[in-house]
């Protein structure tokens, strides 16, 4: 699979929900990125490309839940690639702390926040 992703991805792991048509279905974070996240794929969930879903994972330490509106980018027997399309606003700071402190370095982080502000061409 060509590789065409324009945002870093750290690794993350952990248990998380993915919500389709209010069923739950658990999988496991693999890893995430400010556009998307890979998840395992659940045993009872067979999803379709572009399908809506929401992706729900718990920051361990800490009272907080991290919550994505997304969309199924591709489908693999073992994994799911998510695009993120929507997040809250204490989800999207949690998240973009997350990922600066697993990155490292905030030239990149700041020019993929910019990637992200700027409309799709």
């Amino acid at each position: 699979m060509e590789n065409r992703r324009n945002f870093t991805r750290v690794i993350f792991q952990r248990p998380a929900l993915v919500v389709f048509n209010n069923q739950h279905h658990g999988c496991h974070l693999l890893d995430l990125s400010l556009n998307g996240a890979l998840v395992s794929h659940p045993d009872d969930f067979n999803p379709q490309l572009g399908q809506s879903v929401e992706l729900i994972f718990h920051l361990s330490g800490s009272d907080v839940d991290i919550d994505m509106l997304a969309e199924v980018a591709h489908i693999e027997p073992q994994h799911i690639g998510l695009h993120c399309v929507k997040m809250d606003i204490d989800s999207a700071t949690h998240l973009k702390r997350l990922i600066e402190l697993n990155v490292g370095d905030d030239k990149l982080l700041h020019r993929e926040l910019a990637q992200l502000a700027a409309p799709e061409q």
